[in-house]
C-alpha cells in the first residue's frame, strides 16, 4: 500500500464505479455490484452468493447497439439488444432472484451509440431493471457531446422513473476514457470542486487478474483501512463469469467485509 504526504491511503485501482447522485454520500457503504454476462454464455444469475446483509447489485453485461460485436459488427442505430445469453438470464430468473432476495437491483451496462430512450426504456422494463451503468471505453466523438448525449440519456431515464440509479465505469487513465467521463460528470454531476467530487467510488477488483491490486495483493486490506477511515464506498467486482472457476470466494469475503462495515 501507498500513502501521500498527507497519510491518505493511495490505491491503484483498474476499474471504479462512480454513482451519478445528488446527495451526501455516507462515509462508509454496504454496497456491493458486479458485472455478469459479459464472458460466459452458461452463468446464471443464481450461481452467485448474495449476502442478506448487504446492498446487491448485478450489472448485466451489456446492452450493445451493434448486431454483433464478433462478425462484422453493423449498428442498429439506438436500438439496443442483450449481450448476455438471456437463456440464463432473462426476465424470468430476474423476478425470481429479486423475489428471494429483498436487497437485490439488477442494472444494465450500456456499450454503442446514444440514441437510446425508447429502446432502453423497454429492455428496462422488459427484464424489470432498477437502472443502468454506463462503460463506454471507445469514443467518436468530444467529450462535450458524449457528456451532452449521456447526461441527457440519463436524466431522462431517472425523470420518467424509468431507472431509480445510474452509474459510470470509467477505467484509470489519463487519456481519453478520463477525458469523457470527467465531462460528464462536471455537467451532471453533483459537484465540480475535483474530479469526481460528490460522488460515491467503490474500490474493485478484476477477478481473472491483471491490472490494478489484486485479491491476493492487499485488495481486502486497503478496503479494510478504507472502513477504518470511513472512506469505503462499496465494492466493485469484474465479474462473476470469471469468478465462477474461483466458487466465489472473493465475491463471499467482499460481502462479509461490507456486512461487517
Amino acid at each position: 500500500m501507498k500513502f501521500y504526504d498527507g497519510g491518505l491511503l493511495v490505491i491503484i485501482i483498474f476499474l471504479f464505479v462512480l454513482f451519478l447522485t445528488t446527495c451526501n454520500v455516507a462515509a462508509n457503504s454496504k454496497l456491493f455490484r458486479e458485472y455478469i454476462g459479459a464472458v460466459s454464455d452458461s452463468i446464471k444469475l443464481s450461481d452467485v452468493p448474495v449476502n442478506p446483509d448487504v446492498e446487491f447489485h448485478f450489472i448485466l453485461a451489456f446492452a450493445i447497439d451493434y448486431t454483433d460485436l464478433k462478425i462484422n459488427p453493423s449498428p442498429t442505430n439506438g436500438k439496443f439488444n442483450p449481450f448476455w445469453a438471456t437463456k440464463h438470464i432473462n426476465p424470468t430468473e430476474i423476478s425470481r432472484m429479486k423475489a428471494t432476495h429483498s436487497n437485490l437491483k439488477i442494472a444494465v451496462s450500456l456499450g454503442g451509440a446514444t440514441k437510446a430512450i425508447s429502446s432502453l426504456t423497454s429492455m428496462i422494463k422488459e427484464y424489470n431493471l432498477d437502472g443502468i451503468d454506463i462503460d463506454y471505453e471507445q469514443f467518436s466523438t468530444d467529450p462535450n457531446t458524449f457528456a451532452e448525449c449521456i447526461g441527457r440519456l440519463v436524466m431522462n431515464l431517472k425523470k420518467s422513473g424509468t431507472i431509480s440509479f445510474a452509474s459510470i465505469s470509467p477505467y484509470d487513465d489519463e487519456g481519453s476514457v478520463q477525458k469523457h467521463y470527467t465531462a460528464l460528470w462536471r455537467k451532471y454531476g453533483s459537484n465540480q470542486q475535483s474530479r469526481y467530487g460528490g460522488a460515491q467510488i467503490l474500490a474493485s477488483f478484476i477477478s481473472d487478474g491483471g491490472q490494478g491490486l489484486g485479491p491476493e495483493d492487499g485488495f481486502f486490506e486497503a478496503c479494510e483501512e478504507l472502513i477504518r477511515r470511513q472512506k469505503l464506498g462499496g465494492i466493485f467486482v469484474r465479474s462473476a463469469d470469471d469468478s465462477f472457476k474461483h466458487g466465489f470466494r472473493y465475491e463471499k469475503i467482499s460481502q462479509t467485509l461490507l456486512a461487517s462495515a
